[in-house]
Formats: structure tokens, C-alpha cells, sequence
């Protein structure tokens, strides 16, 4: 697909309900974040294409994008690792947009997210409950609601907002649409997206936001680093 499918996904797309709530609700924190300053520094910690650059960049004082040394359009390279050569308490907001199940040591990535984010900022973290494989270009971790807020409390965030992105039902018609699309030949992928798209929309109504805070797809978490921090 051409363009940002990304920012602007069709209802062809085979993620299309993920990929636009997704969008909305980073999209919809930001503005909460950037209302009363615009001059924050925003870092983009596996920031990957940037998808939500476009949107993003004009709230805010500066955006940097960090990825590893294969991403040409990051300003700020990072090894395997996840170590940055940025000082102590640096950024104002942390963007980890689809980037935990991808790092090889969680802890090691979330401990120098801590390390360059302000006492008082904010980090918005978002990665995977159910879902396919995917290396880009490793894949390792999935995590349930109570793992996730485990594994982001340890390191010393206060998780301020925890919420599930497509629930239980919606998710197993996601993994059973994917299943499909491995046996099917590409030019059928935008048909049974449309289908499958839309039967997602509608049987996620069967669950409660209370429920997909549980299980789900998708987490949104929002963590601060304590402004006491020492």
C-alpha cells in the first residue's frame, strides 16, 4: 500500500480497526500532554518510520527520533542494547509506539527510557497482548495486563492510565484472519480485510473497556517518572 497506511490506513487494510484506534488514542494523548506547552522534547525511542510524525511534530518544541543504526531517518542511533548517548534527564514525553516486544531486554530499554526522561515527564507505551509474530527485526515478548504493569513498575514508572485496545473477541478474529491471509494469495488480502475488518469493529462491542483492560490486543500504558526521583 503507498502512502502513510500507518497514519491513514484504509478499511482494506488488514489492521485496519488496531491501526486506527491505535492512531487515535497516541494522537489524543499527545494533545493532552502538549495543551498548556508546546515546547516539549519528544523522543521517539524505536521510532521506525515515524509514522505519526506529520501530526506530532507541530505540538511540540522538538521531535527526535531513536533507532537502531539500519533506521536512516532516526536523528539518534542506538545498539541492540537500547543505551543512547543522551544526558540524564532529558526529554520531556517518551513515544514507544509498538517497540517493547521488539527490544531484546525490556528492562535494560524501559531502564534508559527512565534514565533521559525529566522527573515529572511522561512516557507513552505501547505493545502487544495477542498478536501474530512479526521480527522487525526481532520479535520476542508478549504480555498479559498484569505482566505488562509488572514489568513497567520494576523499573520505577508510576503507571498513571492502563487501557486495552480490542478485546478478547476482537482479537481472536484478528489471529483468525491472519491465519487466513497466510494461506491465501495477496490479491485477495483487501476482500477479506474489508470482511474481517469490519467483524472486528463490530464484536468488539461484545466486550467492556473494563474487559479489554484485561485482554487484549493492544495495551496503552502512560507512566511518569516520579519528580521526587533522586
Amino acid at each position: 500500500m503507498k502512502g502513510n497506511d500507518r497514519l491513514n490506513p484504509t478499511i482494506f487494510h488488514t489492521r485496519y480497526v488496531h491501526l486506527t484506534r491505535l492512531r487515535d488514542a497516541t494522537i489524543k494523548i499527545i494533545d493532552e500532554l502538549t495543551a498548556d506547552n508546546k515546547n516539549l522534547l519528544l523522543a521517539d525511542f524505536g521510532c521506525g518510520d515515524m509514522p505519526y510524525r506529520s501530526v506530532i511534530e507541530p505540538k511540540v518544541g522538538k521531535y527526535l527520533g531513536i533507532d537502531l543504526e539500519m533506521n536512516p531517518k532516526a536523528e539518534h542511533h542506538i545498539g541492540f542494547d537500547s543505551k543512547t548517548t543522551l544526558p540524564d534527564n532529558y526529554v520531556d514525553i517518551i513515544l514507544s509506539n509498538q517497540v517493547l516486544e521488539h527490544v531484546d531486554t525490556p528492562s535494560g530499554y524501559l531502564q534508559e527510557a527512565y534514565r533521559i526522561l525529566k522527573p515529572g515527564g511522561t512516557m507513552i507505551l505501547t505493545t502487544h497482548g495477542y498478536w501474530f509474530y512479526h521480527p522487525t527485526p526481532n520479535d520476542y515478548w508478549r504480555w498479559t495486563s498484569a505482566g505488562l504493569r509488572k514489568t513497567v513498575e520494576a523499573e520505577k514508572f508510576k503507571i498513571t492510565s492502563f487501557h486495552g485496545i480490542m478485546g478478547l473477541a476482537a482479537s481472536g478474529i484478528q489471529l483468525f484472519q491472519d491465519a487466513i491471509l497466510n494461506k491465501s494469495p495477496k490479491f485477495l488480502y483487501p476482500s477479506i480485510a474489508f470482511v474481517m475488518q469490519g467483524f472486528i469493529g463490530l464484536f468488539d462491542k461484545i466486550n467492556t473497556q473494563q474487559q479489554r483492560d484485561r485482554d487484549a490486543s493492544l495495551y496503552i500504558v502512560i507512566a511518569q517518572k516520579p519528580l521526587d526521583t533522586v
